[in-house]
């Protein structure tokens, strides 16, 4: 049981190093942002190494591409994004993320206290979250920690993680798009 184990991790290692960056670069060009590139490898790679019978697949290089373009799929089919960097809004001088005014350089007062504003409206929000969700977040979105890698800190699968996340973010996208609006009222 173990050398069947040792054989197909080692069957993996050998697919990702020799596909893992010309899928990457299939994958970069049909995605936004590296790190949805990088996510829609990672699921890839995850559902390869979930099939029991590596030698049953016929065309490794076919599979591949396959999955990927699947998943490239099921991401946009998405309605809503899941990343706080994608929420935005239009104002008469073009459009600006929030995750944009969070992270800016203060240029004025008023720059500065927007900014502080977003902040104290950001962690009262996600003081409202459940404890998972929120850490979540936090780890993904704030400490730049992948999904893939939180789920592997916390034992949890994956899909559990993602839907942790986009809870969060709909959550945050009600209450940033509430303080956006009290906003433009002044």
């Amino acid at each position: 049981m173990e050398t069947a184990m040792a054989n197909k991790t080692l069957n993996i290692i050998q697919t990702v190093n020799q596909y893992g960056k010309q899928l990457l670069g299939f994958v970069r060009g049909k995605v936004p942002t590296e790190e949805d590139a990088e996510d829609v490898l990672q699921d890839v790679w995850f559902q390869l190494s979930n099939i029991d019978d590596l030698e049953a697949i016929e065309s490794v290089s076919g599979w591949l591409y396959k999955v990927a373009k699947n998943k490239i799929t099921d991401r946009f089919r998405k309605k809503k994004s899941e990343r706080l960097e994608d929420f935005k809004f239009v104002n008469g001088a073009g459009e600006l993320s929030f995750k944009e005014i969070l992270l800016a350089i203060n240029t004025t007062a008023e720059d500065e206290f927007v900014k502080k504003m977003f902040w104290e409206e950001l962690m009262i929000a996600l003081d409202e979250l459940p404890e998972k969700q929120r850490n979540v977040f936090v780890q993904n979105e704030l400490e730049d920690i992948s999904l893939q890698e939180i789920a592997d800190q916390t034992g949890e699968n994956i899909k559990t993680i993602i839907s942790r996340k986009g809870y969060a973010v709909k959550h945050l996208r009600k209450r940033l798009n509430e303080l956006y609006i009290d906003m433009l009222k002044y």
